[in-house]
C-alpha cells in the first residue's frame, strides 16, 4: 500500500470540482460531448492542489475515445470555466487530467456474460 491517503481538504476540494465540472458539462460544454452521456465519477486532487485527476464514465462505451480526444483538445476551455467557479476557494486553478472510469462497462460486460449462460 504505497498510496497516500487524501487529506480532508483534498477530498472536499475534489468533491467541489466534481460538482463544478459536472455543471460545466451540462451547461457550457454540451456541444463537446456530442449527445453522449458523461458523468464525473471521481476527482482526485494532488497534495499541492495543482492537479485534478478527473474520472469520467462515458455512455455509450464505444464513444469514449472520441469524447476523451475532444475533452483534451478543449481542456483549457473547461479549465477556464472551472476557474470562474473556484476562484474564491483556490489560489490556482488546477490542471485537469481526464481518465475513463470503465467500471460500468466492466459491470455491463459481466452482466451480459451471465445472461448468456
Amino acid at each position: 500500500m504505497n498510496e497516500k491517503i487524501e487529506s480532508t481538504r483534498q477530498q472536499k476540494i475534489g468533491r467541489q470540482i466534481q460538482r463544478d465540472i459536472s455543471d460545466i458539462f451540462i451547461k457550457e460544454a454540451a456541444e463537446l460531448l456530442q449527445g453522449t452521456m458523461v458523468s464525473v465519477t471521481l476527482v482526485r486532487m494532488s497534495p499541492d492542489f495543482e492537479l485534478a485527476k478527473v474520472y469520467l464514465s462515458i455512455f455509450p462505451f464505444d464513444h469514449h475515445d472520441a469524447i476523451m480526444q475532444r475533452l483534451e483538445e478543449h481542456n483549457w476551455e473547461i479549465r477556464k470555466a472551472l476557474g470562474t467557479r473556484v476562484k474564491h476557494q483556490l489560489r490556482h486553478v488546477p490542471e485537469l487530467a481526464f481518465y475513463v472510469d470503465d467500471s460500468l462497462e466492466y459491470i455491463s460486460s459481466i452482466d451480459k456474460l451471465l445472461q448468456e449462460k
